[in-house]
């Protein structure tokens, strides 16, 4: 694991304030970077392209890593009194390594690692506020202003979605649809991947004449999205642990030394912000506020179902993923 983990900085949940979706995180705070910027439209180049694909071929062999026996699952549970911090209210945010945001050609690789943990909750409470698509417009107002599932099934979602940040950004937005796989390792631990298949700009998103950009043309605000979330119940709630990896065009040389200390700052904030009001979605479920004394793992009005339920979003494992994870020995 990188070292610089040591150096998140923690905040208590309570500093922060708007929605912002987990899956849609770079979306935003990079929306929000590059506002005051004037760019010039670009297209995304080959190299750019295979210098990302790269680089998230090295995240999925880190995230295989954490789910393999005798790793630790959170990557917070490899520096002692991480866990600890964040039992006690805090939130985990860092970039995932010293030199973020990456250089690679003509782009910027930005990579980030948050950590928030939920207590009274369970697993079941937490994906049903990730895999609920319909309701992320309500739910993470304003910066999400469309969302709608595309495809839905047991261990993998399509869904689509426009984001936007109306206090920087309010001529553009971005139309994007994404895929998510899911994967139940135990009856505490699952882990998710969430990655773009389509990104395009909408240029003068509210005015009189909006149109949609070719893809992999524009402003290059966001080119590609990629993350990965863990979620282990335990110690009477659960850990959320998620890497935001996203790909934009290159800073201006000539800005470069004052935009990229509000790159890491911008994205720290947003970070944080994402994982406390995705945590607040989930505390104001009816499940957690109604969850019975006798049985913390449902609610009161639930236990019996609870009892009966293995299907849907928390049932036992028919992935064939996560099958083959079990059959290597990646036990609890």
């Amino acid at each position: 694991m990188n070292n610089d983990f040591r150096s998140y900085m923690h905040e208590k949940t309570g500093s922060v304030g708007t929605w912002r979706p987990l899956h849609a995180l770079a979306a935003i705070f990079l929306s929000a970077l590059f506002s005051p910027v004037q760019m010039i439209a670009a297209d995304l180049k080959p190299e750019t392209i295979q210098a990302w694909n790269e680089y998230i071929r090295a995240a999925e062999e880190r995230n295989l890593k954490h789910v393999s026996q005798g790793t630790p699952f959170l990557a917070i549970d490899a520096l002692p009194g991480e866990a600890s911090k964040l039992r006690q209210g805090d939130i985990i945010a860092s970039p995932a390594a010293p030199n973020v945001p990456v250089k690679v050609p003509a782009g910027l690789i930005h990579d980030w690692i948050g950590a928030i943990f939920i207590p009274n909750a369970a697993l079941r409470d937490v994906l049903q506020v990730v895999r609920d698509y319909g309701q992320y417009k309500t739910v993470y107002h304003p910066n999400v202003v469309s969302a709608e599932p595309l495809e839905t099934a047991e261990w993998e979602d399509r869904f689509s979605m426009v984001v936007m940040n109306k206090s920087f950004f309010a001529k553009s937005a971005l139309d994007s649809d994404y895929h998510s796989t899911f994967t139940r390792l135990d009856a505490q631990r699952w882990y998710s991947v969430s990655e773009t298949t389509r990104v395009q700009e909408v240029a003068e998103y509210g005015g009189p004449s909006p149109h949609v950009l070719p893809q992999d043309h524009g402003t290059g605000i966001i080119w590609r999205l990629y993350s990965t979330a863990r979620y282990q119940e335990r110690d009477g709630g659960v850990y959320v642990e998620l890497e935001a990896i996203a790909l934009s065009r290159d800073i201006p040389g000539s800005l470069r030394w004052l935009v990229e200390p509000i790159v890491r700052r911008v994205s720290r904030s947003s970070l944080v912000v994402s994982l406390q009001e995705t945590a607040d979605a989930v505390r104001s479920s009816a499940n957690i506020i109604s969850r019975s004394p006798e049985n913390p793992r449902c609610s009161a009005a639930n236990c019996t179902a609870e009892a009966k339920l293995n299907g849907t979003a928390v049932g036992p494992s028919a992935n064939p993923l996560a099958s083959s994870v079990a059959g290597q020995g990646m036990h609890p």
